[in-house]
């Protein structure tokens, strides 16, 4: 279903033109009559927020934001609509509301996540008046006492009221405030016949047969319905005013995670006395959790199938309008699916999404791991009125979606049992009725097909401890853990992990951030940070700099500020493909890990792996080799030598070959070894590396008799139907830093299409962190290491508003030459 006629079964005429908008000090303004002649107007998109329309005007600086917690805010519109009966639907409105119609109230509100209705009798000559009032008088409301108090939020209040926390978290995220009809308003014409309270649900069964439920509310006259999906129909039986159906679809083609299948989607329509309703697309799946033998796991088994679930935490995609379209949506989403993650969780810091973002992930194969917009707060489950809140959201949410098999996962919600353990207060406090009783009895009733985790993390034996159930896994990232602290942990499932504060790439930075890199105060405003914390997430990063390539930060910084840039986009990128290697491994407890977070908020160097304008960082790239699904990855056991592990996710035989080869001063073979595999459906293999070579020979340098014989190992998978390589590994038995080198890099140019062109690139010895540099144009990979003798040819796509029949130019970095390489 679409936005406009979700719940209701009807399609509205969205109210998106003609708004004005103006601001007044709180309580300045009692109702629309007492504005007089000379009022200040600016034009108001919507849906959209105050912040956006100012910004538009001129009025508002994302970069340096004005509070908008002690304002109203008065949106007016002159309906150009026909006298008569009609239904208002109000989608989102943040927070506090007042809507008014021809100077009279007709709804109030004060929940940002719940759509609400209002009928109304339109006389031709119509204003609709909406007035958002200051949000800052009700933070300071009493309400049941707190056992605890997150340190992270600014403004303990946000417990109390149904409202983002976005803009309340400072070093998270800027201090814009949500306010504004954040979602659609349209007007709805009453049609016969006329149908409300509409769910649709889609599930597969163990023996492949998929099922499709569908109901709703009809009070008007209706002969004959019929529900059709997927080339079958069935008529519904009416029960009062109750229509139910379930079409069963034997044998149906299911829907896959796109890491692991084709994601498949059928048409729904229902058929109302010949009047032709269309419902939108559905998918058919299984999804389940298993918890292991010790009951301490989380692993999704998705249509029978164990799937490793990778991706990250998505933010928003413009913090300023929060917006909720398919074109807002998808640069991010599909750059996510690029990067073969299956999995994108909303956490309970963000904002609910629409449909809109559902459909999307549908259509790519991405999972939803859902949170409840509840975090961190010590929420009384004794407020009725917030449980009535709670419990409207959540099934409007699952109203409005649940029949996208994108949906995967839901979750009581965000640090809530962790702000209470690590303040040393018992389980009975922190795992209280909400997460325990409330929520799971909701869901069950709502959605008893979709698996629920009463809150992210939890499980063990403390809720953060990543060795059970979920975590946030930070051990190696904020904790500055060795890089071996990814297999020690023994992770079950990361729904966040590895922050890092990651520098976006040259191009964005000389447009949006033209300012000396980390010691300017425009370059550490937009550096995450905790609350409190003596150190932010570039001192983390830099960490990891000298622990992997033995430089001083600082003074590489003062000396060289163009190649610690350099060293930062790579150290970061190496240590997430360091450490999804270490999870995706057969033999690894890790089910699962979601990079906190996916984009942006604003340019700079912040958590997201995309940056706010929408362009991948180097971290993208190595996420992008990392999350393959047919895949390659190399494991240093100490004394017990190297592994080699491959790895088919897919569903189909593969017929591959694996070669490995271990270099001298990054060029010269030293030993070498080739095997073809046969690899079937979902298959896994394991060999030593000196199997491949026949003959012992100290890969990891554990034993150390005599100089190390090589400074690296390369791995090489190749598709013997095609006869490319699909996949490359890489180990550092001396470290990243001994196998630095300079080597002669050529590249050449062929157009390949009208808006791209292939860069065939090759080296004589291995180049680190090879990394293209080319104005208008982006590399389909980047941030790669080159081995020697093994070409790679990289795809450059044109990106908005290139010359068609540009050539690409620029130039190239590695980590072990100081020469930027021109073409």
């Amino acid at each position: 279903m679409t936005e406009g006629n979700q719940g209701n079964g009807q399609c509205g005429i969205p109210l998106n033109k003609g708004w004005r908008l103006t601001t007044t000090a709180a309580g300045a303004v009692t109702s629309p009559a007492d504005f007089g002649p000379h009022v200040d107007w600016v034009n108001a998109p919507v849906p959209g927020t105050v912040a956006g329309a100012l910004e538009a005007a001129g009025r508002f600086d994302r970069n340096n934001p004005v509070s908008l917690e002690n304002i109203d805010a008065w949106y007016v519109l002159k309906l150009q609509e026909a006298a008569g009966p009609a239904i208002l639907r109000f989608a989102g409105l943040a927070t506090i509301a007042e809507v008014y119609l021809n100077g009279k109230p007709i709804l109030s509100c004060d929940s940002m996540f719940e759509a609400r209705e209002v009928p109304v009798d339109l006389t031709g000559q119509d204003v609709l008046s909406i007035c958002f009032r200051a949000i800052g008088p009700r933070l300071s409301a009493k309400g049941p006492r707190a056992r605890w108090r997150p340190a992270m939020m600014r403004s303990q209040g946000l417990r109390l009221i149904r409202t983002t926390t976005l803009g309340f978290m400072p070093g998270w995220c800027p201090d814009i405030v949500a306010v504004g009809p954040w979602r659609e308003i349209s007007l709805i014409r009453p049609e016969a016949p006329r149908i409300g309270d509409l769910w649709l649900r889609s599930s597969l069964s163990e023996s492949g047969q998929g099922r499709l439920q569908l109901s709703f509310n009809a009070e008007d006259p209706i002969i004959e319905a019929i529900v059709t999906c997927a080339g079958k129909k069935t008529r519904l039986s009416r029960q009062g005013d109750r229509f139910e159906a379930e079409l069963v679809l034997a044998d149906i083609k299911p829907w896959w995670p796109h890491t692991h299948g084709e994601p498949i989607l059928y048409p729904v329509s229902l058929n109302l006395d010949g009047r032709i309703m269309e419902l939108g697309q559905t998918g058919f799946r299984r999804v389940e959790i298993d918890r292991g033998k010790d009951g301490q796991d989380l692993a999704l088994i998705v249509n029978g199938e164990r799937v490793f679930c990778r991706g990250a935490v998505w933010t928003n995609a413009d913090i300023v309008n929060l917006p909720g379209t398919r074109d807002a949506y998808e640069p991010f989403l599909r750059a996510a699916a690029d990067a073969g993650m299956n999995m994108i969780r909303i956490g309970g810091t963000m904002a609910y999404e629409t449909p809109a973002f559902f459909r999307l992930c549908d259509e790519l194969g991405l999972m939803v791991w859902q949170d409840l917009m509840l975090a961190n707060f010590d929420y009384p489950a004794s407020d009725n009125a917030l449980m009535i809140h709670v419990k409207t959201e959540l099934t409007q949410l699952l109203q409005a979606n649940s029949a996208s098999p994108s949906l995967a996962v839901l979750c009581g919600g965000s640090e809530m049992h962790q702000q209470g353990a690590m303040l040393g207060l018992p389980a009975s406090i922190w795992n209280g009725e909400l997460t325990r009783e409330i929520l799971p009895s909701l869901v069950t009733a709502l959605a008893p097909d979709l698996p629920f985790v009463a809150n992210s993390p939890s499980g063990g034996a403390q809720p953060f401890f990543p060795n059970a159930g979920v975590s946030h896994y930070y051990g190696v990232g904020a904790y500055m853990r060795p890089l071996e602290d990814a297999r020690r942990a023994n992770l079950r499932f990361a729904a966040e992990c590895l922050a890092f504060s990651h520098v976006p790439e040259a191009e964005t930075l000389e447009k949006h951030l033209p300012v000396p890199a980390v010691h300017h105060p425009s370059w550490k405003a937009r550096v995450p940070r905790d609350l409190g914390a003596s150190w932010d997430f570039e001192d983390v990063r830099d960490h990891y700099l000298n622990e992997l390539y033995g430089l001083d930060p600082a003074r590489l910084r003062r000396e060289d500020p163009e190649r610690y840039l350099t060293f930062s986009r790579a150290v970061t990128a190496e240590v997430m493909e360091a450490t999804f290697a270490e999870w995706r491994r057969p033999g690894s407890t890790a089910r699962g890990g979601l990079v906190w977070t996916l984009q942006d908020l604003l340019p700079g160097a912040g958590w997201g792996v995309i940056d706010s304008t929408g362009r991948p960082k180097s971290a993208w790239y190595a996420l992008k080799r990392a999350f393959r699904p047919v895949q390659v990855l190399l494991s240093d056991e100490g004394t017990n030598g190297l592994d080699v592990h491959v790895i088919n996710e897919t569903s189909e035989n593969r017929s591959l070959m694996l070669q490995l080869s271990c270099l001298r001063d990054g060029h010269q073979p030293v030993v070498s070894g080739k095997r073809e595999l046969e690899l079937g459906p979902r298959g896994t293999v394991k060999l030593a590396a000196t199997d491949l070579f026949g003959a012992f020979f100290d890969t990891t340098y554990a034993y150390r008799f005599g100089p190390p014989s090589h400074d690296v190992t390369h791995a090489q998978l190749i598709d013997l139907s095609r006869q490319d390589v699909i996949a490359e590994a890489f180990h550092f038995p001396q470290g990243r830093a001994a196998a630095l080198h300079d080597g002669t890099v050529e590249l050449s140019l062929t157009r390949v299409a009208d808006d791209s062109w292939a860069a065939d690139i090759s080296s004589n010895r291995l180049m680190q962190n090879l990394s293209i540099h080319a104005a208008g144009f982006r590399p389909r990979e980047n941030h790669f290491h080159l081995a020697p003798g093994t070409p790679k040819r990289v795809l450059l796509t044109a990106e908005a508003g290139q010359e068609a029949n540009a050539l690409p130019s620029g130039y190239m970095t590695s980590l072990g030459s100081r020469r930027p390489i021109h073409f």
